[in-house]
């Protein structure tokens, strides 16, 4: 039986399995776990780290803020993490953290509810319950609120380009508004990995078996369905090893942008999959990191090499 773009069962769960491109999904999963906790001891030891902040009332709801360890240039990114919706959390989504540290930006991890336990409409809210609570306390954590960088991988990458189609008030008190008012285009900019932006093939697959996704959800939640009103530059990536979906759903997501004159950069990064691709956010010598440092306006390492571009 043919489905999707008229692929049968067995090879759409196949475009739509990652870890199909490689040999062991648990070696990567273990890189996040163990940069991550190096990148914690290493923040509470000089302190430069507030844990467990609540965003919200529920007990999922919470990030974590690495604060700059280096100059402050009052800049935030955020860091939204994948897992199909269903996996992971914020203890390993801090990997790339004083890496930002240390070039004076504030890191979030942001943490959020998984699926069954949350449908998707309520994990898409959650992280805009995040963005709102980080955008309203710039001022308590030192950051600007109209220099706030979201970014994901995955699940998390679609998870940040549908933060640009928030009605931002709806999640404002109005008791609450930071000093100034609230930014009219609060994020600055997004850098999207591995991200899925149609969310058709996903019903059609065991992925949604925890989420039971419906067809209104599908809709409102698949962002290459709306187009933002803001401008926001975005970057996309994947990894040369990867789905040819993957693939498609990134450039398409791009071309559309790209046509409605939105600032967007697309690069297949060479040797990577998707899983280590977004590592390269630890390494400032890296593509991937050296355009998220441009957008945010930060000093560029002299070191870079024409190979950090492979």
């Amino acid at each position: 039986m043919t489905m999707y773009r008229n692929f049968d069962l067995a090879t759409l769960e196949r475009e739509y399995s990652p870890s199909s491109c490689i040999d062991d999904i648990k070696l990567y999963i273990k890189q996040y776990i163990d940069l991550s906790q190096a990148a914690t001891t290493e923040a509470q030891n000089e302190q430069k780290l507030i844990a467990d902040i609540p965003y919200g009332l529920l007990p999922d709801e919470r990030l974590d803020l690495y604060l700059p360890t280096r100059e402050n240039h009052k800049k935030l990114f955020v860091y939204i993490h994948g897992g199909y919706w269903q996996e992971l959390s914020k203890a390993e989504s801090s990997f790339a953290a004083s890496n930002f540290q240390q070039h004076g930006c504030t890191f979030a991890a942001v943490n959020y509810t998984l699926a069954p336990d949350a449908s998707l409409s309520e994990i898409v809210n959650q992280n805009r319950k995040a963005v709102a609570y980080l955008i309203m306390s710039a001022a308590e954590f030192g950051y600007e609120a109209d220099e706030i960088y979201l970014c994901g991988s995955s699940a998390g990458a679609h998870l940040a380009m549908m933060m640009l189609s928030t009605r931002w008030q709806n999640f404002i008190p109005q008791n609450q508004l930071p000093p100034g008012g609230f930014p009219e285009n609060p994020i600055k900019g997004i850098c999207a990995v591995s991200g899925i932006y149609d969310l058709t093939p996903i019903a059609e697959t065991y992925i949604n078996e925890p989420l039971q996704l419906t067809g209104a959800e599908i809709e409102q939640n698949s962002p290459l369905f709306h187009l933002p009103t803001a401008r926001t530059p975005v970057i996309f990536a994947y990894g040369e090893q990867e789905t040819s979906e993957f693939k498609r759903q990134s450039n398409e997501m791009c071309q559309k942008l790209e046509q409605a004159g939105f600032p967007v950069t697309l690069k297949e990064i060479s040797k990577r999959n998707h899983f280590d691709v977004i590592l390269d956010l630890a390494d400032s010598n890296s593509w991937l990191c050296q355009q998220v440092f441009t957008r945010m306006q930060l000093e560029i390492p002299l070191k870079a090499t024409a190979e950090s571009y492979g």
